[in-house]
């Protein structure tokens, strides 16, 4: 299992980022797979989950309305589309996966992370 999350960058407030995180050794679809973050000093922040099973999609309430979690099968890449970012967003994003299937943000498996800075 590989991943290699990308997109990441500096942006203003109020701004968008598209993360990328491409997957090799493994189809997409196997797992259910998602996105977490980790900001200096902080606990690691479960953000978005899409369920195998059902392509269920999930988020945490901090990002709710704001992020969109996709996911192109033909390309094995999983997104993460994230608007009207604020500085408390500043982490590096990691995209995981979990090989119960269950989107409970109980990661296996994940790659380099990709810096998202929020700053004016």
């Amino acid at each position: 299992v590989q991943l290699q999350a990308s997109g990441g960058g500096l942006v203003q407030p109020g701004g968008s980022l598209r993360l990328s995180c491409v997957a090799s050794g493994f189809p997409l679809d196997v797992y259910a797979i998602g996105w977490f973050r980790q900001a200096p000093g902080k606990k690691r922040e479960g953000l978005s989950c899409i369920s195998n099973r059902d392509d269920r999609t999930y988020y945490a309430d901090s990002v709710k309305g704001r992020f969109t979690i996709s996911k192109d099968s033909s390309k094995n890449t999983l997104y993460l589309q994230m608007n009207n970012l604020k500085p408390e967003d500043t982490a590096v994003y990691y995209c995981a996966t979990e090989y119960t299937g269950v989107c409970d943000y109980e990661w296996d498996a994940w790659g380099r992370g990709t810096q998202v800075t929020v700053s004016s």
